[in-house]
């Protein structure tokens, strides 16, 4: 399968350069990056610590300023770029990083259009930008697993609980298990992300999806090798 070819446009007025590593990271485990470009007015001193990391990582500045008093000038200037970006087809799908609501509109119009689209932004982003996105990471857990390479400690997403998870994967291995009642973990999980874009497994403390759902201790689960040898294909059954 070819690698999804995404544009990365980062809002600087919302996010701070020390997740830069992490954002590039993830993204890159998605796909190839064609586009790389930050957003805001380069002329304000608030903005002086993200001009050391622009280089050394290939990010496009675009100068944008406040021609007005209360009015972001930043997100017109993404969203514009997005749509030319869009009809140019030179992408598969777009990573928008902020923590705006002003974006949920653009995410919503970059799907009606057949992108993939990644949100990515703190925990204090509005429900309605993450529920526009496929998916949606939160920056606080990219950069822990960057400075870590591990989670150790527990801790509670924001807008999900292990109830509602646990909930929410009994009700799709209902629809898709087959008649003992088994269904593929990665199709599970697939479904799982389609309805709640945010979930993330770092959010619970956890690296990998088998031993969080493993944890909830609601649900049976084998694995086969699959025909290549080299992997595994495991299965979930509610108990």
């Amino acid at each position: 399968m070819t690698d999804r070819r995404y544009a990365a446009l980062i809002d600087a007025d919302n996010v701070s350069e020390k997740y830069i590593n992490a954002i590039l990271d993830e993204l890159s485990n998605e796909g190839i990056v064609t586009y790389k470009r930050i957003y805001g007015d380069w002329t304000k001193p608030a903005l002086g610590s993200w001009k050391s990391v622009l280089l050394n990582h290939s990010i496009t500045p675009i100068q944008q300023y406040g021609y007005t008093t209360g009015k972001n000038s930043t997100d017109s200037a993404m969203i514009i770029d997005a749509m030319d970006i869009l009809y140019s087809e030179n992408v598969d799908g777009f990573c928008i990083v902020s923590s705006d609501s002003d974006f949920t509109r653009l995410a919503v119009r970059l799907r009606e259009s057949g992108m993939y689209v990644i949100g990515m932004g703190e925990r204090k982003t509005p429900t309605p930008f993450i529920s526009a996105c496929n998916r949606f990471l939160y920056l606080e857990n990219l950069e822990k697993s960057e400075s870590t390479n591990s989670v150790t400690a527990p801790a509670e997403s924001v807008s999900l609980n292990k109830d509602k998870i646990t909930r929410a994967l009994q009700t799709i291995i209902d629809e898709v298990s087959d008649e003992d009642g088994w269904a593929s973990l990665s199709e599970v999980g697939n479904i799982l992300l389609k309805r709640y874009p945010s979930f993330d497994v770092r959010s619970f403390g956890y690296t990998k999806l088998t031993p969080f759902v493993n944890h909830l201790g609601r649900f049976d689960i084998y694995s086969v090798p699959s025909e290549k040898g080299n992997v595994k294909v495991i299965y979930i059954r509610n108990k």
